[in-house]
């Protein structure tokens, strides 16, 4: 009876180990949306041209129809470390703007930087616990592989070349991380249970933390940013 016992005590707490549950919601506005601003891209006509003349509006703030916030970071603080998968991120210079304008890469993992334009782009990256880099791309078609050796939130990638230019990496320790969409959502998936804090980070909103708690099932983690 004792060791049916003990069998079945270890089962329950191994399977309660490996328990994992989805971190979803959504990142609300509140107040008057700010109104998006167009880039002025007159210093390269080549930019200009790629998008037939019509205006490109700034990604730094962008509130959807439903009063949700595109392009917030949402990690995981105190996440477990995880090995960094062997398959790159990419970050692609399209229509003289970076694209996506926010993601999520971990610690030693490739990011593969591709020039998809036909003009010259210069890529600059600005970490403070990892070495910076500054690289040219003049030719469409160019690729180069980098990556940031140690975790930091958030990395600030901008071209030299054209000011409006500009990307953030999150560099974390694990892959409990994901970007809000079209209708602010967003997921963060297979998070071992326990207790975490999550930290959403908006580029001109700063960053909001709350206090999650994962079990086998969905937890749920909405935001709030105000207009400022």
């Amino acid at each position: 009876m004792n060791k049916l016992f003990s069998l079945f005590t270890f089962t329950l707490l191994s399977t309660s180990l490996i328990f994992a549950g989805n971190i979803s919601g959504k990142i609300n506005f509140k107040g008057a949306a700010p109104k998006q601003v167009a880039i002025k891209m007159n210093a390269d006509a080549k930019c200009v041209k790629l998008h037939s003349g019509k205006p490109v509006m700034s990604e730094q703030v962008v509130v959807n129809p439903n009063n949700t916030l595109r392009w917030a970071f949402v990690y995981v603080k105190n996440g477990p470390k995880k090995p960094a998968p062997k398959t790159p991120v990419v970050l692609d210079q399209k229509g003289c703007m970076y694209s996506p304008h926010v993601a999520g890469i971990q610690a030693g993992q490739p990011l593969e930087i591709t020039n998809s334009d036909a003009t010259l782009h210069n890529v600059h990256a600005l970490p403070k616990n990892s070495s910076q880099f500054n690289i040219a791309q003049p030719k469409q078609g160019m690729k180069m592989t980098k990556s940031f050796e140690k975790p930091e939130q958030m990395v600030k990638i901008k071209c030299e070349v054209h000011n409006w230019m500009a990307s953030y990496f999150g560099v974390m320790e694990n892959p409990y991380f994901a970007v809000s969409d079209d209708t602010g959502k967003f997921e963060i998936k297979d998070v071992p249970a326990g207790e975490y804090e999550v930290v959403a980070w908006h580029e001109k909103f700063g960053e909001q933390t709350m206090k999650v708690k994962v079990t086998d099932k969905a937890a749920a983690a909405d935001f709030t940013f105000e207009a400022k």
